[in-house]
């Protein structure tokens, strides 16, 4: 405890952090005391699965009406990339249908504007709610 610092009744200082083992949680790793470029520190989350698959559905989303056409883009809405799988929900059964049927243009198209190429699978979901497109 500081000079300063109220002990609570608990004994953990008031303001101050109690957490489990040692202070540190579950999957962490310690904090370095090495200073690092921002570049680096970004890059390396970046890079992270949840990052990467994230990064890559908002460029789709953006570009969405280059990659499926104006009109199909107002029915339907990239809506998750995971493993290499293409999720899309689209307004109606009918649109549904309409982009099952161009699957492999899509993913082609979609895999255009993606570096790398990563997606090698389409499907697609209905759902009745108003679409962002």
């Amino acid at each position: 405890m500081s000079p300063g610092e109220v002990p609570a009744s608990d004994g953990v200082p008031i303001g101050g952090r109690q957490t489990s083992g040692g202070g540190r949680r579950p999957g962490r790793s310690a904090r370095s005391e090495e200073a690092h470029e921002i570049g680096s520190v970004l890059e390396g989350l970046l890079g992270q699965r949840p990052w990467a698959s994230g990064i890559a559905l908002g460029e789709l989303g953006r570009r969405w009406g280059s990659v499926v056409g104006e009109r199909l883009g107002q029915e339907t809405d990239p809506v998750a990339l995971e493993g290499g799988v293409l999720l899309i929900r689209a307004s109606s059964a009918a649109w549904a249908a309409q982009i099952r049927f161009l699957a492999s243009e899509v993913r082609i198209r979609a895999n255009e504007v993606l570096p790398g190429g990563s997606i090698r699978e389409v499907r697609v979901t209905v759902d009745a709610g108003p679409v962002d497109g």
